[in-house]
């Protein structure tokens, strides 16, 4: 799906990652299951590129839906993977601490696990490389995605500002549908190993100059990015 200029969506509201395509080739921010693989080649296919084209994996974390195809593309086409040094474990298949789930509900919970099924979720390939990236750094790919760290869904949460794209990617560090409730709108992601912290990175994001905030899970979001903290923290209480 194609979102602006630069900038594309494959998976859906349920999992989602995202590509930024630029005259230097094209930048995959997560990778989302391993069944993505072939909305990737059809995505790619609809903008006249292929995998030859792409230059890097930008991970938001080290998450299982987040990392699906990522080693494929290393493995077999070379293409290199980041993420933040302190999800590098966790991308590598490290354990991953026990969170609560929270509020849930029946019909959305079995939604995402046939979604996951049906994408092939029970077949992770982890990582067996990885570049560890820092909070602050702009990485040598197209689009010049800059790395921000949102530490609290996990330790290497980031965010990446793609400038060229009008786009800031979140990951998990907030979502606009709960997978576990399907309550949709700006809203704290589930499955977070310290919620306070994932709240208070959240004003990390308030100079940044991008007008789509573009979760893992839900629909793009478009607004002010100053007013997001505040959305999440009521959507929270």
């Amino acid at each position: 799906m194609k979102l602006g200029p630069h900038l594309h969506r494959i998976g859906n509201d349920i999992v989602a990652a995202y590509l930024v395509d630029t005259d230097e080739g094209v930048s995959v921010i997560d990778a989302g299951l391993a069944g993505h693989w072939r909305d990737l080649l059809d995505e790619l296919g609809v903008m006249g590129r292929s995998l030859d084209d792409v230059r890097g994996v930008v991970l938001t974390h080290g998450d299982t839906d987040h990392i699906g195809f990522a080693e494929r593309l290393r493995r077999d086409h070379g293409v290199p993977v980041f993420v933040h040094a302190a999800d590098a474990d966790r991308a590598r298949g490290g354990e991953k601490p026990k969170t609560p789930m929270g509020p849930k509900r029946v019909g959305p919970m079995v939604t995402f696990a046939a979604y996951a099924l049906r994408k092939r979720g029970w077949r992770t390939e982890y990582l067996t490389e990885v570049t560890a990236v820092a909070d602050g750094e702009v990485l040598a790919l197209p689009g010049s995605p800059r790395v921000i760290a949102m530490p609290g869904h996990s330790p290497g949460s980031i965010a990446v500002h793609v400038p060229v794209a009008d786009a800031v990617f979140v990951g998990d560090a907030l979502t606009t549908r709960h997978v576990l409730t399907g309550r949709t709108g700006v809203q704290p992601a589930p499955f977070t190993d310290d919620p306070s912290q994932a709240l208070e990175s959240l004003a990390r994001l308030a100079g940044v100059d991008a007008s789509w905030v573009l979760p893992g899970h839900g629909a793009p979001w478009r607004g002010d990015l100053t007013a997001v903290p505040a959305k999440v923290r009521q959507a929270a209480d």
